[in-house]
């Protein structure tokens, strides 16, 4: 049975118990809502959103992914997804990807992907919420929101209107990307919200020809940064040209290495 005719079903069975039409909230089952946000921008955090979704849906999880970067959305290209949302009457039908994660993105519902948003703030947390309140997610395991860099409007919105359980914060060597990175948890601290930890992109490149690693953006802070912030490490990534080409071309799900193959144990539910 497909999605769309499960999610059918749910919404039958629910009107007969309750006269009043329910909403694709009411009909919606996710076990954990996870954020994947960053102090600044630049340091990759659709790419680790992209990545752990791949992970998970490795280990059997169903996942789906809001891309809350409402001005700036990515998800829908690494994945090459480009399909518009069925609008089934409850609400939206994400789209899903070729492994059959599902997305949901404003690029997705644009006339042309590189059209842009111009959008004050209310308009966007609107959007945010809709994206929780009247999209059609169904079953899942996890929901993993990609936010917009920076701690204003939106990452605002998402972390007063969903139902968290965690937010990874994402960051680069530079010792500027640490002094950011403490922005970011003091306010999930101040929003009383647990930080699963800190995971380093960029840490490193390896040399194809001898193997040896460079740190391109110098010595690796991902470990005292953490500390510092009083979180947990969770790990390093490295720059990989193959990661960069994948997601150009949409075939993040294709992408192996040995960094990222255990990404899923960040969040494994208990």
């Amino acid at each position: 049975m497909s999605q769309k005719e499960n999610y059918r079903n749910s919404a039958d069975k629910s009107s007969t118990r309750d006269s009043q039409q329910p909403s694709a909230a009411d009909l919606n089952r996710i076990k954990k809502v996870v954020a994947v946000m960053s102090g600044k921008g630049g340091v990759g955090k659709s790419t680790v959103t992209g990545l752990l979704a791949v992970s998970l849906k490795r280990q059997g999880y169903s996942v789906g992914i809001m891309d809350a970067d409402i001005t700036g959305p990515s998800i829908p290209r690494m994945f090459g997804v480009n399909k518009k949302p069925e609008n089934i009457g409850l609400g939206l039908l994400p789209p899903e990807s070729s492994t059959g994660i599902r997305i949901m993105s404003l690029n997705l519902l644009l006339e042309n992907e590189d059209d842009p948003v111009i959008w004050r703030g209310p308009l966007i947390g609107n959007a945010i919420q809709q994206f929780w309140n009247d999209v059609a997610w169904g079953d899942l395991d996890y929901l993993l929101v990609d936010l917009p860099p920076g701690t204003s409007d939106a990452p605002l919105t998402v972390m007063q209107s969903l139902p968290l359980d965690g937010i990874i914060v994402v960051s680069s060597p530079q010792e500027l990307v640490g002094m950011v990175v403490k922005k970011a948890v003091k306010m999930a601290n101040m929003m009383n919200l647990p930080v699963i930890g800190l995971v380093e992109n960029y840490s490193y490149t390896v040399c194809p020809k001898c193997g040896e690693k460079i740190a391109v953006f110098g010595k690796s802070r991902g470990e005292e940064g953490a500390k510092e912030a009083g979180v947990s490490f969770l790990g390093s990534l490295p720059i990989d040209y193959k990661l960069a080409e994948v997601c150009d071309e949409g075939r993040i799900e294709e992408y192996e290495s040995s960094e990222t193959k255990d990404m899923s144990d960040w969040i494994k539910l208990d």
